[in-house]
Protein backbone atom coordinates (compact mmCIF):
# COMPACT_ATOMS: atom_id res chain seq x y z
CA UNK A 1 0.00 0.00 0.00
CA UNK A 2 1.32 3.36 -0.98
CA UNK A 3 1.61 5.88 1.87
CA UNK A 4 -0.88 8.74 1.70
CA UNK A 5 0.45 11.83 0.07
CA UNK A 6 1.85 14.29 2.52
CA UNK A 7 -0.13 17.45 2.98
CA UNK A 8 2.04 20.53 2.96
CA UNK A 9 1.81 22.64 6.07
CA UNK A 10 -0.15 25.82 5.52
CA UNK A 11 1.89 28.90 5.11
CA UNK A 12 1.46 31.15 8.10
CA UNK A 13 1.96 34.74 7.24
CA UNK A 14 3.65 36.81 9.91
CA UNK A 15 1.21 38.86 11.93
CA UNK A 16 1.21 42.41 10.76
CA UNK A 17 1.41 45.15 13.32
CA UNK A 18 -1.76 47.25 13.47
CA UNK A 19 -1.64 50.86 12.43
CA UNK A 20 -0.92 53.40 15.08
CA UNK A 21 -3.81 55.39 16.45
CA UNK A 22 -2.51 58.52 14.71
CA UNK A 23 -2.26 56.67 11.38
CA UNK A 24 -5.85 55.45 11.78
CA UNK A 25 -7.07 58.98 12.60
CA UNK A 26 -5.13 60.35 9.62
CA UNK A 27 -6.66 57.76 7.30
CA UNK A 28 -10.19 58.46 8.52
CA UNK A 29 -9.79 62.25 8.10
CA UNK A 30 -8.16 61.72 4.69
CA UNK A 31 -11.04 59.58 3.46
CA UNK A 32 -13.66 61.97 4.82
CA UNK A 33 -12.00 64.89 3.02
CA UNK A 34 -10.83 63.17 -0.16
CA UNK A 35 -13.84 61.08 -1.17
CA UNK A 36 -16.28 64.03 -1.51
CA UNK A 37 -13.67 65.89 -3.59
CA UNK A 38 -13.20 62.82 -5.75
CA UNK A 39 -16.94 62.53 -6.40
CA UNK A 40 -17.30 66.23 -7.18
CA UNK A 41 -14.26 66.24 -9.49
CA UNK A 42 -15.42 63.20 -11.42
CA UNK A 43 -18.90 64.67 -11.75
CA UNK A 44 -17.81 68.11 -12.93
CA UNK A 45 -14.52 67.41 -14.64
CA UNK A 46 -15.53 65.28 -17.64
CA UNK A 47 -14.16 67.95 -19.99
CA UNK A 48 -10.77 68.01 -18.28
CA UNK A 49 -7.80 66.30 -19.89
CA UNK A 50 -6.92 63.05 -18.16
CA UNK A 51 -3.46 64.26 -17.15
CA UNK A 52 -4.90 67.40 -15.51
CA UNK A 53 -7.56 65.34 -13.75
CA UNK A 54 -4.98 62.93 -12.30
CA UNK A 55 -2.69 65.78 -11.26
CA UNK A 56 -5.56 67.62 -9.57
CA UNK A 57 -6.69 64.55 -7.67
CA UNK A 58 -3.10 63.84 -6.56
CA UNK A 59 -2.81 67.41 -5.26
CA UNK A 60 -6.14 67.10 -3.44
CA UNK A 61 -5.04 63.75 -1.96
CA UNK A 62 -1.76 65.17 -0.64
CA UNK A 63 -3.60 68.16 0.83
CA UNK A 64 -6.18 65.90 2.54
CA UNK A 65 -3.41 63.67 3.91
CA UNK A 66 -1.57 66.65 5.39
CA UNK A 67 -4.76 67.98 6.94
CA UNK A 68 -5.50 64.55 8.41
CA UNK A 69 -1.98 64.22 9.79
CA UNK A 70 -1.98 67.58 11.55
CA UNK A 71 -5.54 67.24 12.82
CA UNK A 72 -4.83 63.76 14.21
CA UNK A 73 -1.79 65.15 16.03
CA UNK A 74 -3.93 67.90 17.55
CA UNK A 75 -6.60 65.40 18.60
CA UNK A 76 -4.05 63.04 20.16
CA UNK A 77 -1.85 65.70 21.78
CA UNK A 78 -3.26 65.06 25.26
CA UNK A 79 -2.86 61.30 24.89
CA UNK A 80 0.71 61.65 23.62
CA UNK A 81 1.56 63.95 26.52
CA UNK A 82 0.13 61.42 28.99
CA UNK A 83 2.16 58.63 27.35
CA UNK A 84 5.35 60.67 27.76
CA UNK A 85 4.57 61.30 31.42
CA UNK A 86 3.96 57.58 32.00
CA UNK A 87 7.25 56.66 30.32
CA UNK A 88 9.04 59.22 32.50
CA UNK A 89 7.27 57.91 35.59
CA UNK A 90 5.92 61.35 36.49
CA UNK A 91 2.15 61.58 36.01
CA UNK A 92 1.08 65.11 36.88
CA UNK A 93 -2.29 66.74 37.24
CA UNK A 94 -4.76 67.31 34.43
CA UNK A 95 -3.99 70.04 31.89
CA UNK A 96 -6.41 72.73 30.80
CA UNK A 97 -6.78 71.29 27.27
CA UNK A 98 -7.28 67.68 28.40
CA UNK A 99 -10.67 66.28 27.32
CA UNK A 100 -12.80 64.45 29.87
CA UNK A 101 -11.71 61.02 28.64
CA UNK A 102 -8.01 61.86 29.10
CA UNK A 103 -8.72 63.31 32.55
CA UNK A 104 -10.43 60.03 33.51
CA UNK A 105 -7.55 57.99 32.03
CA UNK A 106 -5.02 60.14 33.87
CA UNK A 107 -6.89 59.58 37.14
CA UNK A 108 -7.02 55.84 36.52
CA UNK A 109 -3.27 55.71 35.87
CA UNK A 110 -2.57 57.81 38.96
CA UNK A 111 -4.64 55.42 41.09
CA UNK A 112 -2.91 52.41 39.56
CA UNK A 113 0.54 53.88 40.17
CA UNK A 114 -0.44 54.63 43.76
CA UNK A 115 -1.62 51.06 44.34
CA UNK A 116 1.52 49.66 42.75
CA UNK A 117 3.63 51.91 44.95
CA UNK A 118 1.77 50.73 48.03
CA UNK A 119 2.21 47.09 47.02
CA UNK A 120 5.91 47.68 46.42
CA UNK A 121 6.27 49.24 49.86
CA UNK A 122 4.48 46.28 51.41
CA UNK A 123 6.68 43.87 49.50
CA UNK A 124 9.81 45.67 50.69
CA UNK A 125 8.49 45.63 54.25
CA UNK A 126 7.64 41.94 53.89
CA UNK A 127 11.24 41.24 52.86
CA UNK A 128 12.39 43.31 55.82
CA UNK A 129 10.18 41.14 58.01
CA UNK A 130 11.75 37.97 56.67
CA UNK A 131 15.23 39.38 57.17
CA UNK A 132 14.66 40.89 60.61
CA UNK A 133 11.71 39.38 62.46
CA UNK A 134 12.23 35.79 61.28
CA UNK A 135 16.00 35.94 61.35
CA UNK A 136 16.22 36.87 65.04
CA UNK A 137 14.44 33.80 66.52
CA UNK A 138 16.10 31.49 63.99
CA UNK A 139 19.57 32.70 64.95
CA UNK A 140 18.72 32.43 68.65
CA UNK A 141 17.37 28.91 68.19
CA UNK A 142 20.49 27.92 66.24
CA UNK A 143 22.82 29.18 68.98
CA UNK A 144 20.79 27.50 71.71
CA UNK A 145 20.68 24.23 69.78
CA UNK A 146 24.43 24.35 69.22
CA UNK A 147 25.02 24.93 72.93
CA UNK A 148 22.66 22.09 73.82
CA UNK A 149 24.34 19.59 71.49
CA UNK A 150 28.01 20.54 71.87
CA UNK A 151 28.54 21.84 75.42
CA UNK A 152 28.63 19.60 78.53
CA UNK A 153 25.81 21.38 80.34
CA UNK A 154 24.37 20.28 83.69
CA UNK A 155 20.82 18.97 83.66
CA UNK A 156 19.36 22.19 85.05
CA UNK A 157 21.03 24.31 82.39
CA UNK A 158 20.01 21.86 79.65
CA UNK A 159 16.39 22.17 80.75
CA UNK A 160 16.73 25.96 80.76
CA UNK A 161 18.19 25.93 77.24
CA UNK A 162 15.41 23.59 76.11
CA UNK A 163 12.80 25.98 77.56
CA UNK A 164 14.41 28.90 75.71
CA UNK A 165 14.36 26.92 72.45
CA UNK A 166 10.66 26.19 73.00
CA UNK A 167 10.02 29.88 73.68
CA UNK A 168 11.84 30.98 70.51
CA UNK A 169 10.01 28.33 68.47
CA UNK A 170 6.65 29.51 69.78
CA UNK A 171 7.62 33.08 68.94
CA UNK A 172 8.55 32.02 65.41
CA UNK A 173 5.32 30.07 64.92
CA UNK A 174 3.27 33.01 66.22
CA UNK A 175 5.02 35.33 63.77
CA UNK A 176 4.43 32.97 60.84
CA UNK A 177 0.75 32.65 61.81
CA UNK A 178 0.42 36.44 61.97
CA UNK A 179 1.97 36.81 58.53
CA UNK A 180 -0.36 34.13 57.13
CA UNK A 181 -3.38 35.82 58.72
CA UNK A 182 -2.30 39.20 57.35
CA UNK A 183 -2.02 37.73 53.86
CA UNK A 184 -5.47 36.18 54.17
CA UNK A 185 -7.25 39.22 55.61
CA UNK A 186 -5.51 41.68 53.30
CA UNK A 187 -7.75 40.50 50.48
CA UNK A 188 -10.99 42.37 49.86
CA UNK A 189 -13.22 39.28 49.73
CA UNK A 190 -12.75 37.95 53.27
CA UNK A 191 -15.42 35.33 53.92
CA UNK A 192 -16.91 34.72 57.37
CA UNK A 193 -19.64 32.32 58.50
CA UNK A 194 -21.76 34.07 61.13
CA UNK A 195 -23.78 32.11 63.65
CA UNK A 196 -25.54 33.06 66.92
CA UNK A 197 -22.79 33.36 69.54
CA UNK A 198 -22.61 34.02 73.28
CA UNK A 199 -20.05 36.82 73.36
CA UNK A 200 -19.47 36.52 77.12
CA UNK A 201 -18.62 32.84 76.71
CA UNK A 202 -16.27 33.73 73.87
CA UNK A 203 -14.39 36.20 76.08
CA UNK A 204 -14.30 33.75 78.98
CA UNK A 205 -12.68 31.12 76.75
CA UNK A 206 -10.08 33.61 75.49
CA UNK A 207 -9.35 34.76 79.04
CA UNK A 208 -8.82 31.22 80.31
CA UNK A 209 -6.36 30.50 77.50
CA UNK A 210 -4.14 33.40 78.55
CA UNK A 211 -4.35 32.89 82.33
CA UNK A 212 -0.77 31.50 82.56
CA UNK A 213 0.59 34.62 80.86
CA UNK A 214 -1.57 36.85 83.05
CA UNK A 215 -0.25 35.21 86.20
CA UNK A 216 3.35 35.25 84.93
CA UNK A 217 3.17 39.03 84.52
CA UNK A 218 1.28 39.56 87.76
CA UNK A 219 -1.69 41.19 86.03
CA UNK A 220 -5.39 41.21 86.82
CA UNK A 221 -7.77 40.11 84.05
CA UNK A 222 -11.47 40.99 84.25
CA UNK A 223 -14.36 39.80 82.05
CA UNK A 224 -17.54 41.87 82.28
CA UNK A 225 -20.89 42.26 80.54
CA UNK A 226 -23.19 39.97 78.59
CA UNK A 227 -24.39 39.86 75.00
CA UNK A 228 -25.21 37.75 71.96
CA UNK A 229 -24.57 38.43 68.26
CA UNK A 230 -24.32 36.63 64.94
CA UNK A 231 -20.57 36.33 64.30
CA UNK A 232 -17.97 33.87 63.10
CA UNK A 233 -16.75 32.79 66.54
CA UNK A 234 -13.37 31.34 65.58
CA UNK A 235 -12.45 34.34 63.43
CA UNK A 236 -13.66 36.88 66.01
CA UNK A 237 -11.67 35.06 68.71
CA UNK A 238 -8.55 35.70 66.64
CA UNK A 239 -9.26 39.42 66.61
CA UNK A 240 -9.81 39.51 70.36
CA UNK A 241 -6.67 37.44 70.94
CA UNK A 242 -4.58 39.86 68.87
CA UNK A 243 -5.89 42.81 70.88
CA UNK A 244 -5.38 40.90 74.12
CA UNK A 245 -1.79 40.02 73.14
CA UNK A 246 -1.03 43.73 72.87
CA UNK A 247 -2.71 44.36 76.22
CA UNK A 248 -0.70 41.58 77.88
CA UNK A 249 2.48 43.07 76.45
CA UNK A 250 1.92 46.66 77.57
CA UNK A 251 -0.53 46.64 80.52
CA UNK A 252 0.84 47.85 83.84
CA UNK A 253 -1.55 45.99 86.14
CA UNK A 254 -5.10 45.60 84.84
CA UNK A 255 -6.88 44.30 81.73
CA UNK A 256 -10.60 44.13 81.08
CA UNK A 257 -12.52 42.17 78.44
CA UNK A 258 -15.97 43.68 78.11
CA UNK A 259 -19.23 42.92 76.28
CA UNK A 260 -21.80 45.67 75.88
CA UNK A 261 -24.34 46.84 73.31
CA UNK A 262 -21.56 48.24 71.11
CA UNK A 263 -19.57 45.00 70.82
CA UNK A 264 -16.38 43.57 72.31
CA UNK A 265 -13.78 45.73 74.03
CA UNK A 266 -10.24 45.07 75.27
CA UNK A 267 -9.09 47.63 77.83
CA UNK A 268 -5.71 47.97 79.54
CA UNK A 269 -3.83 50.51 81.64
CA UNK A 270 -0.81 50.60 79.34
CA UNK A 271 0.67 53.73 77.73
CA UNK A 272 -1.60 53.50 74.67
CA UNK A 273 -0.99 54.26 71.01
CA UNK A 274 1.28 57.09 69.94
CA UNK A 275 -0.29 57.48 66.47
CA UNK A 276 -3.77 57.12 64.93
CA UNK A 277 -5.07 53.57 64.70
CA UNK A 278 -5.43 53.91 60.90
CA UNK A 279 -1.69 54.56 60.58
CA UNK A 280 -0.59 51.69 62.83
CA UNK A 281 -3.07 49.00 61.70
CA UNK A 282 -1.28 48.36 58.41
CA UNK A 283 0.17 45.13 57.00
CA UNK A 284 3.97 45.02 56.72
CA UNK A 285 4.49 48.70 57.51
CA UNK A 286 7.66 49.86 55.78
CA UNK A 287 8.29 52.71 58.24
CA UNK A 288 9.60 52.47 61.82
CA UNK A 289 6.63 52.42 64.17
CA UNK A 290 6.15 53.69 67.74
CA UNK A 291 3.59 51.55 69.58
CA UNK A 292 2.85 52.04 73.26
CA UNK A 293 6.04 54.01 73.72
CA UNK A 294 8.23 51.32 72.14
CA UNK A 295 10.06 51.79 68.83
CA UNK A 296 9.70 49.01 66.22
CA UNK A 297 11.56 48.61 62.97
CA UNK A 298 9.74 47.94 59.71
CA UNK A 299 8.15 44.52 59.53
CA UNK A 300 5.33 43.02 61.54
CA UNK A 301 4.67 45.98 63.84
CA UNK A 302 0.94 46.63 63.64
CA UNK A 303 0.03 43.26 62.11
CA UNK A 304 -2.13 42.29 65.09
CA UNK A 305 -4.10 45.54 64.88
CA UNK A 306 -4.44 45.18 61.10
CA UNK A 307 -5.81 41.63 61.41
CA UNK A 308 -8.27 42.71 64.11
CA UNK A 309 -9.42 45.63 61.95
CA UNK A 310 -9.96 43.45 58.87
CA UNK A 311 -11.86 40.84 60.91
CA UNK A 312 -14.12 43.58 62.23
CA UNK A 313 -14.70 44.88 58.70
CA UNK A 314 -15.47 41.36 57.47
CA UNK A 315 -18.31 41.28 60.02
CA UNK A 316 -19.66 44.60 58.78
CA UNK A 317 -18.18 46.23 61.87
CA UNK A 318 -15.22 48.45 62.67
CA UNK A 319 -12.32 48.61 65.10
CA UNK A 320 -12.10 51.77 67.20
CA UNK A 321 -9.62 53.06 69.76
CA UNK A 322 -9.83 55.69 72.46
CA UNK A 323 -8.41 56.52 75.87
CA UNK A 324 -10.64 56.52 78.93
CA UNK A 325 -9.49 58.94 81.62
CA UNK A 326 -10.21 56.70 84.61
CA UNK A 327 -11.03 53.12 85.48
CA UNK A 328 -14.49 52.54 86.94
CA UNK A 329 -14.43 52.80 90.71
CA UNK A 330 -15.74 49.30 91.32
CA UNK A 331 -16.56 46.04 89.57
CA UNK A 332 -19.03 43.58 91.06
CA UNK A 333 -17.89 40.04 91.66
CA UNK A 334 -19.44 37.27 89.51
CA UNK A 335 -22.00 35.00 91.09
CA UNK A 336 -20.50 31.82 89.65
CA UNK A 337 -17.60 30.45 91.72
CA UNK A 338 -15.97 29.08 88.54
CA UNK A 339 -15.76 32.49 86.90
CA UNK A 340 -12.55 34.44 86.68
CA UNK A 341 -11.48 36.42 89.77
CA UNK A 342 -12.46 40.07 89.75
CA UNK A 343 -10.84 42.75 91.95
CA UNK A 344 -13.04 44.89 94.13
CA UNK A 345 -11.81 48.08 92.49
CA UNK A 346 -9.41 49.54 89.96
CA UNK A 347 -6.93 52.31 90.70
CA UNK A 348 -8.50 55.66 89.89
CA UNK A 349 -5.35 57.59 88.94
CA UNK A 350 -4.57 56.15 85.51
CA UNK A 351 -6.09 56.24 82.05
CA UNK A 352 -6.65 53.13 79.99
CA UNK A 353 -6.71 52.19 76.34
CA UNK A 354 -9.94 50.83 74.89
CA UNK A 355 -10.00 48.84 71.65
CA UNK A 356 -13.56 48.02 70.59
CA UNK A 357 -14.82 45.74 67.83
CA UNK A 358 -18.06 47.60 67.15
CA UNK A 359 -20.56 44.97 66.01
CA UNK A 360 -23.77 45.88 64.12
CA UNK A 361 -26.25 44.11 66.41
CA UNK A 362 -25.56 42.94 69.95
CA UNK A 363 -28.48 41.56 71.95
CA UNK A 364 -28.38 41.52 75.77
Amino acid sequence: MNPPPSVPAPLVSPRRRPLTLRAQFTLVIFLLAFLPNLVLTLSAGSAWPLESLVLWMALVGVLCALIGYFLSGALLRSLSRLAQEIRAGEIGGAHADDPAEIVALRGAFTGLVGRLGTEQQRRNAFIATLVHDLKTPLIATGHLTQALTTLPLPDAERREVGAQITQETERLLQLVQQMADAHRFEREDVQVQPAPTDLRALLNDVARRVQPRVQARGLTLVVTGHGHASVDRSVLERAVMNLLDNALRYARAHIELRVDTRGLSVLDDGPGLSAPLEDLAQPFNAQPTLIAGQQYTSGTAGLGLFIARRIAEAHGAQLTYHREPLFPPAVSRPASPSALPVPASFPDDVARSAFTVVLPEVQP
